[in-house]
């Protein structure tokens, strides 16, 4: 893999924060490698995405929610020096689609951020739920909370919104490093996962829809 950026997505030590391991000889270590298993193989995404027999929804979801985080934090990380104040000073999707920032602290209101500010922000905050022990425990056996799924599609739709942005307005940056197979990769992943657990509303997928119909289809 000669490609610097490749070898810093693919390389799973590297991250631009702290990231979220699994614990070897744990059963979501297990799973873990056998989602890579599956990818590594070159089996279809499609197929790859589905839940193995025997294995509990909420630890693969979990497994998958991790991994998009820290995949998809890298890719961003990647492109950041060209999302800039003054290049992006609204969170964006293209003319069409703007992303306001809202949380329990600061931004109680739906508020309009700039997109490296927005995606700071965002990166935190899915750091902070997935270290949440209350919300993805890590000990086998600890049940899930009752809330999962719906933090999860939270946590789902707002990674999505990054790979609008990168797609929309750097992709010029993404094929200049010779990586779009790469990302498109990644996306095609997230998307089948996403549409195989039904964890993002359809409309959240629209701006990437044309795209998406060419790509995953």
């Amino acid at each position: 893999m000669s490609n610097p950026f490749l070898k810093q997505v693919f390389n799973k030590d590297k991250t631009f924060r702290p990231k979220r391991k699994f614990e070897p000889g744990t059963q979501r270590f297990e799973l873990h490698k056998k989602a890579q298993a599956s990818l590594n193989a070159g089996l279809d995404l499609k197929l790859a995405v589905q839940l193995p027999p025997g294995e509990e929804l909420g630890d693969w979801v979990a497994v998958h929610v991790v991994d998009f985080f820290n995949r998809i934090n890298l890719i961003y990380g990647t492109i950041s020096d060209g999302c800039t104040e003054q290049s992006c000073p609204v969170m964006s999707g293209g003319p069409k689609y703007e992303y306001r920032w809202q949380d329990e602290h600061q931004f109680r209101k739906p508020t309009a951020l700039s997109a490296p500010r927005y995606m700071d922000l965002l990166m935190d905050w899915i750091e902070v739920q997935i270290n949440n022990e209350e919300l993805f425990p890590t000990h086998v056996g600890t049940p899930f909370p009752k809330n999962f799924l719906q933090v999860v599609r939270k946590i789902l739709s707002r990674l999505f919104r990054v790979f609008v942005h990168v797609y929309i307005h750097h992709f010029d940056l993404v094929a200049h490093m010779g990586s779009e197979a790469h990302v498109n990769t990644c996306y095609k992943h997230f998307y089948h996962f996403v549409r195989e657990f039904g964890l993002i509303d359809t409309k959240e997928l629209e701006p990437l829809k044309e795209m998406t119909a060419r790509m995953c289809h």
